[in-house]
């Protein structure tokens, strides 16, 4: 039985046996617990039934258009950065079936061909994740339009975080302040700690529902020393990160900077096949498709995923407004770390590096801004030379 009380905003520690208790209190109150898990050579987010689901000693190695799995000497379970996958998927579908409707005696009915959506809870969410969902409920949520399907899939939510205990070559969310710590936004926070034989995790409770769950789990009061066992392992990540970003005076530079020449220096390396929107996790922006059987008798409307780096998706009657791949990357660029400001009141870049890693032409977005800052820098030592 647990030796202490729960209230929120107090550390406990559960040992490593304890999780599939933590998994068990989940599912008894009816949540589908997704997770980490490996797959296809990534680690990948899908549902998870019992800790022997996770990627315990494997480790990971991003840099800019690669990412390897690696085989770690510590049986940790958590030793990896982000992977292919987001969170976004399981609440902001990539396909969504709108309605159906099939012809009845010389009419037709709609019918809604959607099941209700399972309750989540989500583990091992990283705090620039968690600040990734915050921009995705502002977006889909904040505005007078609300997303009912994203809102269905949010409601009640449990989320379970993960303390970053290291970082990789691409990440960079130290520089948003997005991480690499969670300090609000959680049920539950996991930190994980392997010192002196000893394989265990510090829970920080972050709310009424998180209390009330861990009180169902094996657990204790943090003993002398283990809080500061914790905070060792925690100590150093922003250090590790192998990108960073300047974003004072960001977005009004990228407001003045349309025409940079650097615009199609990067274009001329750029594929624009949308893997930096389908691997971030905060791009939300979606087409409409309407189909029909050959007998007429049954249409639906299917919604997916788009990406404005498609010529497609800016078609109006005419043309593309943004034919070119300069104006796409120019768009998406200005957009993620400008306008978005404007428009939701924050950056639209959570400095996760996944746009980084997975693009196969391994363009680097904090390279493509420090370009852009380190011109204006030199129009500025111009003036002040003259």
């Amino acid at each position: 039985m647990p030796e202490t009380a729960v209230e929120t905003g107090v550390e406990c520690a559960i040992e490593v046996a304890d999780l599939d208790p933590l998994l068990g209190a989940l599912r008894e109150r009816g949540f589908t617990v997704m997770g980490p898990l490996l797959r296809d050579g990534a680690v990948i987010y899908d549902e998870v039934r019992s800790s022997a689901d996770l990627p315990a000693g494997w480790t990971d190695r991003q840099e800019p258009g690669s990412y390897r799995l690696q085989r770690s000497d510590s049986p940790r379970l958590f030793d990896f950065t982000v992977g292919p996958s987001s969170w976004k998927r399981f609440l902001h579908p990539p396909a969504l079936r709108l309605w159906q409707a099939h012809r009845e005696d010389g009419g037709f009915q709609v019918v809604d061909v959607e099941p209700p959506p399972p309750r989540l809870a989500f583990l091992a969410v990283r705090a620039c994740e968690i600040h990734a969902i915050a921009v995705q409920d502002r977006v889909l949520l904040g505005g007078p339009h609300v997303d009912p399907a994203y809102r269905a899939r949010r409601a009640g939510l449990f989320v379970v975080a993960v303390q970053c205990t290291r970082a990789g070559a691409t990440c960079f969310c130290a520089s948003m302040k997005t991480g690499p710590r969670a300090g609000a936004g959680y049920d539950l926070a996991l930190t994980e700690v392997l010192e002196a034989g000893r394989h265990w995790f510090r829970v920080e409770v972050g709310s009424e529902r998180g209390a009330e769950v861990l009180a169902a789990v094996p657990h204790r009061a943090v003993r002398p020393g283990e809080s500061a066992a914790a905070e060792r392992a925690l100590a150093g990540v922003a250090e590790q990160m192998g990108r960073t970003m300047e974003t004072a005076g960001l977005p009004a530079l990228l407001r003045r900077s349309p025409e940079h020449p650097r615009w199609s220096e990067v274009a001329n390396r750029c594929l624009a096949c949308g893997n930096c929107t389908m691997v971030c996790p905060t791009c939300f922006c979606t087409t409409v498709e309407d189909t029909g059987d050959l007998a007429g008798r049954t249409a639906e409307r299917v919604r997916r995923w788009d990406s404005c780096f498609s010529a497609e998706f800016s078609y109006i009657h005419g043309g593309s407004v943004r034919p070119s791949i300069r104006a796409r990357y120019r768009q998406w660029l200005t957009h993620k770390l400008s306008t978005w400001h404007d428009q939701f009141g924050e950056s639209g870049c959570v400095g996760c590096g996944r746009c980084i890693t997975w693009c196969p032409a391994g363009i680097d977005l904090t390279e493509e801004v420090r370009a852009l800052q380190a011109s204006k820098r030199r129009k500025e030592d111009r003036r002040a030379d003259a």
